[in-house]
């Protein structure tokens, strides 16, 4: 068995960036036949950083495995009649449509009536369409401002596009959920998905929403502690860096027998009157306990630590440098098998993630590399459209489509 929950599924994705194309990854790795439209040449993000030194995006190839690519001259009205024909093109499996590209020649009403149970899912950037990426989504939802140390004044950005991850998944939900629907009832589903109601939404169901509105106090930055709880960095003998959380009571009790702090810790809940079996307390009394655990910290060695913390099964992690993770984290080590080493045309061998969930009883699928711009073309052109070999070789000579030598840029 391999991982085919999506086998026989075609989805056309048009995409760029972060959310769509990750969203076609996702449903690619399930099983899904995902097939991804480029201009000649490659669209806007097929040269994005980190580039390999040759010109090879890292970027654009992490985006895009187990995809199948064709290059269209996307500018040309023959080449945009391609496009809508591989959309709508007939087959249970087909007729799926994942874009963020708000291009009325694509436009999901117009395909619908080509293909009444078109399937098609645009994410957008804000809900009325303008244009919004998630660095300016970010910025409006006040988490900048209690990030690490930021305020309003000195706002702090997250490295991680976290509302793109979100929304590229939301995607990839909602395209199998409407899948499922059609194969019981024959209908389709035009959906749009704007990245800023991804974030929105995303607030309220954190409570963040209801406790801006609700309650008097505004919620402040506290640097590396975590809201709500107890957990915090601290600094080794050997100047190494942990992070420690203690969340649950389990958690909480683990700590407390790692750093043989029970004595202080009693002395300190009778001379304040907290119940540190409380997370809300364990949150007021953070700056008290940490105290303690920092001290304890800092006049041991990050191996005597760990020792001690997997010994009692404290909740904690090492800061390390993504570099640093590769070389030692046993979570990306050939063990896992999640990951495998691939060789990706341009950029060369690596470590590469296939699909995060495991199906227990079935065998992962291979990892494929992210294939040349349009190495697909004429494959994808034969199988979904059924054209001829001198109907496609008329599409070359026309400069309509490209194979994986003229489509990439010189």
């Amino acid at each position: 068995m391999t991982y085919d929950l999506l086998s026989g599924t075609r989805i056309i994705e048009s995409s760029a960036f972060i959310a769509a194309p990750l969203g076609g990854l996702t449903l690619a790795q399930m099983g899904a036949d995902v097939i991804r439209v480029d201009a000649i040449g490659g669209g806007i993000d097929y040269r994005r950083l980190p580039l390999m030194p040759e010109g090879r995006s890292i970027y654009w190839t992490s985006l895009n495995k187990n995809k199948r690519s064709i290059a269209i001259d996307l500018k040309r009205a023959e080449g945009r009649e391609l496009v809508a024909d591989l959309v709508t093109a007939p087959g249970d499996g087909g007729g799926i449509l994942l874009s963020n590209i708000p291009a009325k020649w694509l436009d999901p009403a117009a395909l619908a009536k080509m293909r009444p149970d078109l399937i098609s899912c645009l994410i957008e950037g804000n809900p009325d369409g303008t244009t919004a990426v998630d660095y300016t989504v970010n910025c409006a939802t006040g988490i900048p401002a209690i990030t690490g140390d930021g305020s309003v004044d000195r706002p702090v950005n997250q490295a991680l596009p976290a509302w793109d991850l979100a929304c590229a998944l939301q995607a990839s939900t909602a395209i199998a959920s409407a899948l499922v629907r059609r194969k019981q009832t024959g209908q389709g589903a035009q959906m749009r998905l704007a990245l800023a109601d991804t974030a929105f939404s995303l607030l309220s169901h954190l409570g963040i929403l209801t406790e801006a509105e609700l309650l008097p106090d505004p919620r402040t930055a506290i640097g590396n502690d975590i809201y709500g709880a107890f957990g915090r960095d601290f600094g080794t003998a050997d100047h190494q860096r942990l992070m420690v959380a203690a969340i649950s009571l389990r958690q909480w009790q683990a700590l407390v027998e790692a750093c043989d702090m029970a004595d202080a810790i009693a002395a300190i809940e009778r001379t304040t009157a907290m119940d540190f079996k409380k997370e809300t307390d364990r949150f007021e009394g953070r700056d008290l306990i940490a105290a303690l655990v920092k001290q304890w910290c800092r006049s041991r060695t990050l191996a005597e630590i760990a020792l001690a913390f997997d010994r009692a099964g404290v909740c904690w992690g090492r800061y390390a440098t993504t570099r640093e993770a590769l070389a030692n984290d046993p979570r990306l080590s050939a063990s896992n098998p999640v990951f495998e080493r691939v060789r990706t045309e341009g950029v060369g061998a690596h470590l590469s993630a296939g699909a995060a969930v495991r199906i227990v009883g079935d065998e992962r699928a291979p990892v494929h590399p992210a294939a040349k711009l349009g190495a697909d073309t004429d494959t994808v052109l034969a199988e979904v459209l059924g054209l001829s070999s001198s109907e496609i070789g008329r599409l070359h000579e026309k400069g309509i489509v490209a194979g994986p030598d003229a489509a990439e840029p010189s």
